[in-house]
């Protein structure tokens, strides 16, 4: 089926708060493990061209800012914040969308809600005026004909039908002008046994259909909803008619490979011999929506799946183990045991299984026929997500982060140039963006390096600031790195990245470029890690040894083009608790900011405002979502929006186009050591026991969001 609307222009906490269980089912407890990095690249190399002076303002060329005027969490402009900042840029207006556009350019005028405290309440929080809903939660039905859920009963064929589990990613996409229709896209990153079946004792003692119920529960949903009475409300369409409704599993969905490494060596199986069809996707966490109308999810923890690294072949085993593989025993203490239900997880039967996870996928919601690809073009990393925009030259940009400790930041510019229309011409040729292109690793140095103490002092000039350039990988079948083919580096991309000097960061998740400035921002999440004995010190874009809470990082490329080789870098904020000395604020007075820690995901709604998520809040609060203006007098007054419920993450966010509507997914509520169903340590959001879900917030007057 191909309808396809027009487009429209568009309690045991161990690392932060997080607890032992999260740390367990998220992750595999990777902060447990030996860091998989062990290059020792340097953090500030000498820049090729560091005496390349920024020239302008970045500014996205007409068409970048065009094509994603609907989305929020990829809509709206951003400008600069710290030393990298210039003037804003005159912003380019998209046309009206499906879900219009409140009036003005770049916002600079101050966020008119009043910011919430921090608190540990069982339930979501949001500021006076404003109402929140569930949208979706666990269970609900997805495809049409989905059986009633009951936890006591389920099964994998009924799951594949039902809202999946720990949801993430969230994109929201018009299906009409009027703005009464969209369609829901979400991630479900992974599963917390434990929580979701009654009388639960140990991973081990789960039947073979629990496991493949946990399988089912993973992937991705596509739902179909309308606006509530006009309100910023929003509700899954009723009856059984729903064309678009589709769950993408990691049980049964096959996913074709693009790109130069499918077909290659390092990805076939006896299954596929031609290395060209993966099943399932694993461990989706957030995303992006495309200037063509389909959704980008990235796969990230994608090691905790396998088991038999300590029978893999030998030579293979360096390059699993710095994809934080075990390689040592059958059975790692944090595994899943999912090769019980499909012995393709057994690395010592298909050793090349594990090499068909850490992609990024493309879904096409529009059709749900069509079959998800997996691009080996943007490489193979425990990908957070990944953002586009349409460069100056109108090749494609994507920016992606390796959510590790110590690890790389990436972007990816298209061979074929973006081809604007709602032509079925233009739809195919630009569903072939990212198959080919030039992908490349940052590299960053400092201003200030000598200054720099691990402390979080800012150093003389006032700024967290410098220079950094983009080292090209490969392109197309052309590899840049030596001893490695371009198959080499696309599958193994974290080892091209050590060989080339990359520079390793804060755990680098969400990335996103501001659709009307062109400026990109980087949610470092924490690494408490740095600074250790043994371990790699602070430097000027990870200033803190020793971090807790995390930093957002902004870049801001040369010559006003997104697909440019240099740019300039700052540290707008520098999270944690505003009356520590090491936190900043863009210069703001930090005593009316909000204490915030651990940034996660980032978005811009459509007046120009930075909203940030957080998760693991070492702070002793509720994680949580924030807004800051990002111009004028008011740049860097961040406000706590909202909190979500005891032991969740605030996934997310995406804000509608007419900033009328914010989305955030709430995942993993109540996981905290010793809960179950039968003893929850959460309610929400029925009042029974713990259910992830998807909710939506508005303001009770009608308005938009935050100003």
């Amino acid at each position: 089926m191909s309808n396809r609307p027009r487009l429209l222009p568009l309690l045991g906490a161990r690392h932060g708060s997080r607890d032992a269980m999260t740390c367990l089912y998220r992750c595999g407890n990777a902060c447990d493990h030996p860091v998989p990095n062990s290059s020792g690249n340097p953090y500030f190399g000498d820049l090729v061209d560091a005496e390349v002076s920024r020239r302008g303002v970045v500014r996205a060329g007409a068409v970048g800012a065009l094509v994603l005027g609907f989305g929020g969490a990829a809509a709206g402009a951003l400008a600069g914040v710290g030393a990298a900042s210039a003037a804003p840029a005159t912003p380019v207006v998209p046309e009206a969308t499906g879900f219009g556009r409140p009036p003005g350019g770049v916002g600079s005028g101050a966020l008119t809600f009043k910011p919430i405290p921090p608190n540990k309440l069982d339930t979501l929080v949001v500021p006076n005026g404003y109402d929140h809903a569930v949208v979706i939660r666990w269970g609900d039905p997805v495809v049409p004909g989905a059986p009633e859920f009951d936890p006591h009963r389920q099964t994998a064929a009924k799951q594949a039908k039902q809202f999946g589990y720990n949801n993430d990613f969230v994109g929201v996409l018009p299906l009409d002008r009027q703005g009464r229709r969209a369609l829901l896209v979400v991630n479900h990153e992974y599963t917390n046994e434990e929580l979701m079946f009654p009388g639960f004792t140990s991973l081990d003692a789960l039947t073979v259909e629990q496991v493949r119920v946990a399988m089912a529960a993973h992937g991705m949903s596509v739902v179909e909803l309308e606006r509530v009475d006009g309100t910023g409300r929003w509700r899954p369409v009723g009856g059984s008619r729903q064309p678009y409704n589709r769950r993408v599993t990691a049980l049964a969905t096959r996913f074709e490979l693009t790109g130069p490494a499918a077909g290659s060596t390092w990805l076939r199986t006896a299954a596929d011999p031609k290395g060209r069809t993966v099943v399932g996707t694993l461990n989706n966490c957030a995303g992006g929506v495309t200037p063509w109308g389909t959704v980008l999810s990235g796969e990230e923890n994608f090691n905790q799946y396998f088991v038999g690294g300590n029978g893999a072949p030998e030579e293979l085993k360096p390059r699993l183990a710095r994809y934080g593989l075990n390689t040592t025993d059958r059975y790692p203490s944090d595994n899943r045991r999912w090769d019980r239900a499909d012995e393709r997880f057994d690395l010592a039967k298909h050793p090349n299984e594990a090499h068909r996870f850490g992609w990024v996928v493309e879904i096409d919601p529009f059709d749900p026929e069509s079959r998800p690809r997996k691009h080996t073009a943007l490489g193979r990393f425990k990908h957070e997500g990944a953002n586009l925009i349409v460069a100056r030259n109108g090749h494609v940009v994507a920016y992606m982060g390796d959510d590790e400790r110590f690890d790389y930041l990436y972007k990816f510019v298209s061979d074929k140039k973006f081809m604007a229309g709602d032509s079925r011409v233009a739809h195919r040729h630009n569903l072939t963006l990212l198959e080919s292109g030039t992908l490349y690793v940052a590299q960053l140095e400092g201003n200030s390096a000598a200054e720099i103490d691990g402390s979080g002092t800012l150093p003389a000039d006032g700024a967290f600031n410098g220079r950094g350039r983009w080292i090209k990988l490969v392109s197309g079948t052309r590899s840049y790195v030596d001893g490695m083919s371009a198959a080499d580096v696309l599958t193994f991309t974290r080892l091209a990245g050590d060989k080339v000097g990359a520079t390793r960061m804060d755990r680098p998740e969400d990335v996103e470029p501001s659709l009307l400035t062109g400026k990109v921002y980087v949610a470092l999440t924490n690494n408490t890690d740095r600074g250790k004995a043994g371990k790699a010190p602070a430097d000027e874009a990870n200033p803190r040894n020793l971090n807790k809470h995390g930093q957002v990082l902004e870049l801001v490329e040369d010559g006003n083009n997104n697909a440019a080789e240099t740019f300039a870098w700052s540290l707008p904020i520098v999270c944690g608790d505003p009356t520590d000395p090491s936190t900043h604020f863009a210069g703001y007075d930090k005593a009316k900011v909000s204490p915030i820690s651990c940034p996660d995901n980032v978005a811009f709604d459509a007046t120009g405002n930075l909203w940030i998520s957080t998760d693991g809040n070492a702070l002793g609060s509720n994680d949580g979502l924030f807004a800051t203006a990002v111009e004028g007098p008011e740049r860097g007054h961040l406000k706590q929006f909202l909190t979500v419920p005891l032991g969740a993450e605030a996934c997310g966010p995406f804000i509608t186009g007419d900033n009328r509507s914010v989305f955030v997914a709430v995942q993993h509520p109540g996981e905290s050591t010793g809960a179950s169903v039968e003893n929850p340590a959460s309610t929400w959001p029925d009042g029974d026991y713990a259910k992830p879900g998807v909710v939506v917030t508005w303001r009770l007057d009608g308005g938009p969001i935050g100003s």
